[in-house]
């Protein structure tokens, strides 16, 4: 499927821009299609990107870099997000040396191989996700229980809303992943 709005040419974008997706294909190896997805806004791409970052890249509150990874995938799945299921799901499988992970969290997360905890995160999220106008006091309880505090909570509901705009975004543009997606993590990177 090509995607519905054409991707800009890299070297016609803003300065910053244009050095922060050249920074991210330095260290990938390919510029993802998200970068350039959203690149033809210029100011939108920086409040995506702005966003992005303050949450996924905190250093704050007990989510590991791969608990945030798993509520991307596992709400995108129930988006059918093609798009971010894919991209999410190869950096999760990096972040928590699984490589099937991904794959279990997007089929059913509840019969993946997950800790209690982030069953309980990703119960949440999927509330968040599907139902949030149904959250309740004894869903913040239940977090609590698991030693989640309220700003953990805010990022749980926070990441699940921010991808479901992500979701919605990608899907409707047409927005496929790239190739390498599919192989990150599955097998070993070759050096060079």
């Amino acid at each position: 499927m090509t995607p519905r709005y054409p991707f800009p040419d890299v070297n016609t974008l803003p300065e910053d821009i244009r050095a922060r997706i050249l920074e991210v294909q330095a260290k990938a190896g390919f510029i993802p299609n998200v970068f350039l997805g959203f690149a033809r806004r210029p100011a939108e791409w920086r409040a995506f990107f702005a966003y992005h970052d303050a949450l996924m890249l905190k250093e704050e509150g007990t989510l590991t870099k791969g608990e945030r990874e798993m509520i991307v995938t596992a709400t995108s799945a129930t988006n059918q997000c093609l798009y971010c299921v894919v991209a999410h799901g190869a950096i999760l499988r990096i972040y928590e040396k699984q490589p099937l992970l991904a794959d279990q969290l997007a089929v059913n997360y509840r019969k993946a191989d997950i800790t209690p905890r982030q069953r309980a995160m990703l119960d949440f999220a999927m509330k968040v996700c599907t139902q949030s106008h149904e959250i309740e006091d004894t869903d913040f309880a239940r977090l609590h229980a698991y030693g989640f505090d309220d700003e953990d909570i805010w990022d749980i509901a926070a990441i699940t809303a921010f991808f479901g705009l992500s979701n919605r975004m990608a899907s409707f543009a047409g927005m496929q992943p790239n190739p390498e997606f599919f192989l990150m993590g599955r097998v070993p990177k070759v050096k060079a």
